[in-house]
């Protein structure tokens, strides 16, 4: 399938703003929890540039002078080097939903601004401590990749991206998760950070792939929410548009009956896509459109 245009929601509102200290709070939270962001807890192969010794061993001609143990050399009588191991930079990839149900939102803002929120604030602790950040974002035809940069560039392309807006209404597809999830598990080679930022609704297939990733790397899946998806308003006969496929459903929303079956419906969804991620030891998140979801997403982590 060719890749399909996105376009910007009319109602699009953006992230809001990112207060600087709350970023730092989060720095912290997010590496303890990928279990070895910070600088020398990952281990790369062979000898470098680090802060493990790997090899002390009598120095050679061409040895860098400033590797000399001054120690060693005092005991030996004879001039050592330290050799260490050397330190690996974590990249951190960041899948993003940008189907058309992410252009859906009834409160502060659409989840696709959520979305794109979290993005940007994960894109910007990635780069801390020398690390890189790739981007991939999915439900608009071929995944597309955008692959790891350092430092600035990292965080504007990701900003750049996710700011071109979300796949038209009609245009969705099911397996969209799962084929950027298999392409990445391709790309993404060594061991890092994956974090799915998604609605994971009209999602099929994706637990397998996912938890291939799982077996590799560290992983988050950050849920994004709306609350009127968890309920339907009396409010009469409506005629309403799945955002995904463009099926057109009429639905009298004050019977009783009607709004009861689709909070059950829903709430068992919600409940089937926490019960996958937690099988696959995936650690879940739920941000949503009401309130600040950035403080949301601290809590949830901390």
């Amino acid at each position: 399938m060719s890749d399909s245009p996105l376009v910007t929601p009319v109602a699009r509102q953006g992230p809001g703003p990112l207060p600087q200290g709350l970023l730092e709070s989060l720095d912290l939270v997010v590496a303890r929890r990928v279990g070895g962001a910070l600088p020398g807890d990952r281990a790369g192969a062979g000898v470098g540039s680090g802060t493990e010794i790997a090899q002390l061993r009598p120095y050679e001609v061409g040895d860098d002078v400033r590797q000399i143990d001054a120690a060693a050399t005092a005991r030996t009588g004879e001039p050592h080097v330290r050799l260490h191991v050397p330190e690996r930079t974590l990249t951190t990839w960041l899948a993003v939903d940008v189907s058309p149900s992410m252009a859906f939102g009834t409160a502060e803002r659409l989840k696709s601004d959520v979305a794109e929120g979290v993005a940007r604030v994960l894109s910007r602790l990635a780069v801390r401590r020398a690390g890189r950040v790739a981007l991939m974002t999915f439900g608009a035809g071929r995944p597309r990749l955008l692959p790891p940069r350092a430092s600035r560039p990292g965080v504007v392309a990701v900003r750049r991206a996710l700011g071109e807006g979300v796949t038209p209404d009609g245009r969705g597809e099911a397996d969209a998760l799962e084929h950027a999830l298999v392409r990445l598990g391709k790309v993404a080679k060594q061991a890092g950070l994956v974090v799915v930022i998604s609605d994971f609704r009209d999602q099929e297939g994706w637990t397998r792939p996912l938890g291939a990733l799982a077996a590799r790397h560290s992983l988050l899946a950050i849920e994004v929410r709306d609350p009127r998806e968890a309920e339907l308003p009396d409010a009469g006969h409506l005629a309403l548009v799945d955002p995904e496929t463009g099926e057109l459903i009429q639905v009298d929303t004050s019977r009783s009956a009607v709004r009861r079956r689709f909070a059950e419906i829903e709430a068992e969804e919600r409940a089937h896509v926490a019960r996958e991620l937690r099988r696959l030891r995936v650690e879940h998140v739920v941000v949503s459109t009401e309130g600040d979801w950035l403080r949301q997403l601290g809590r949830k982590l901390r």
